[in-house]
């Protein structure tokens, strides 16, 4: 099959997601074309299936803002005609959704028949979706995708929750490469951050009010205030100010390492004893399942799709959002004792498999040959 992946190039989960899929696709001899305006941050090296289309905007003094979305639907149409693909599948809603709906009218007007699969990934939902200025052009995306899946059971509840959605939605979950995550931790590496044998808590993520990373740094003085530790927060943006001003308050920036973006976090993960994710909405939670593909436990609120990925008891612990008492007790419960931490990190290891990509990818393939027979047997009844 020869695939559009549209996607946005960045750190997020979406694109890390999309990425990696369209990677996996490629090792399996599928032919791969990633259309965005910047080159994939996980795609490291090109194989002979993989390209990329770069979507350029040029600055007119007309518009106050780029039409990015009219840029990008033009482009799907130029690469789906010159590149004769099969099938689009566009990750996160806004702006691609609606992007590939337009292009799918353009090029039927070609004579040409391209159907296209949205994957919702959360924020589009949950956060941006809600906003009442795009919701009507999102459940109009939805509804006219020849297909349409979630990461999560939650989400896609979300979804037919904020939405007027009068189609099928299927659950497809992210998924981890394990082989990724076998990265043996580096005695150097760990002894930069932790000299003395103290524990290693990490945090990775975009730094945003919903991801609570003040929380983090709040667990961490109370972890700290029982055994020695050093944390190790990956990442940047808006709350960062926050989350140095708090240290600073708390006395813990001796013991805090903010080492900013990271293009392969599974070498930080490596070094880990235990991650904290405390967020008030994740519709899955893929930094989680990346530390638990790294054999290093979960601490996580127990809201959207984190049950889902975390199993409480097991893979680490939930709690409710904001409940940093609790969080810093189950915390200390796995790291005070190695016996415990042994267990609890063979746990992780064993619920992150169930996402492995070996069995995820078949969902995918499977998905987009459902979709593309569905179009031919269309052609065949004209």
């Amino acid at each position: 099959m020869k695939i559009g992946m549209v996607l946005y190039p960045t750190f997020g989960g979406s694109g890390v997601v999309a990425t990696e899929l369209g990677k996996a696709l490629a090792a399996k001899g599928h032919e791969i074309h990633f259309i965005t305006y910047n080159q994939p941050v996980r795609l490291g090296s090109f194989t002979s299936n993989l390209f990329y289309h770069e979507v350029n905007v040029s600055e007119y003094p007309l518009f106050d803002y780029p039409p990015y979305e009219t840029v990008l639907a033009s482009k799907l149409v130029d690469v789906v005609k010159f590149e004769k693909l099969d099938l689009l599948h566009v990750h996160y809603a806004i702006p691609h959704a609606s992007a590939a709906y337009m292009a799918k009218q353009i090029l039927a007007d070609q004579g040409i028949d391209i159907p296209f699969i949205t994957t919702l990934h959360g924020t589009d939902i949950t956060l941006v979706g809600k906003d009442a200025s795009f919701e009507p052009t999102i459940t109009f995306a939805i509804n006219h995708s020849d297909a349409v899946t979630t990461v999560s059971e939650s989400l896609k509840r979300d979804t037919f929750e904020h939405f007027d959605i009068k189609r099928e939605i299927d659950v497809i979950p992210n998924f981890i490469c394990p082989s990724h995550y076998v990265l043996k931790p580096e005695k150097d590496f760990r002894n930069s951050f932790a000299p003395t044998g103290e524990r290693i808590i990490t945090h990775i993520s975009n730094f945003r009010a919903v991801k609570r990373v003040t929380d983090v740094v709040e667990i961490f003085k109370k972890i700290l205030d029982k055994m020695p530790a050093k944390l190790i927060l990956v990442g940047d943006g808006p709350e960062r100010q926050k989350v140095e001003q708090l240290c600073r308050e708390l006395g813990t920036c001796g013991d805090t390492h903010i080492i900013g973006k990271l293009k392969k976090p599974e070498e930080v993960l490596a070094i880990s004893d235990l991650f904290i994710l405390p967020s008030e909405a994740e519709s899955f939670g893929l930094a989680a399942l990346e530390a638990m593909a790294s054999g290093v436990p979960v601490i996580s609120t127990n809201t959207g799709g984190l049950p889902e990925v975390n199993k409480n008891g097991i893979s680490g612990f939930t709690h409710e959002v904001g409940d940093v008492e609790a969080m810093a007790k189950s915390a200390v419960e796995i790291l005070e004792d190695d016996d415990e931490l042994t267990r609890f990190r063979a746990q992780s290891r064993k619920q992150a498999e169930k996402f492995n990509i070996d069995l995820i990818l078949p969902m995918y393939i499977n998905l987009y040959k459902r979709v593309i027979e569905g179009v031919n047997s269309k052609k065949v009844l004209a």
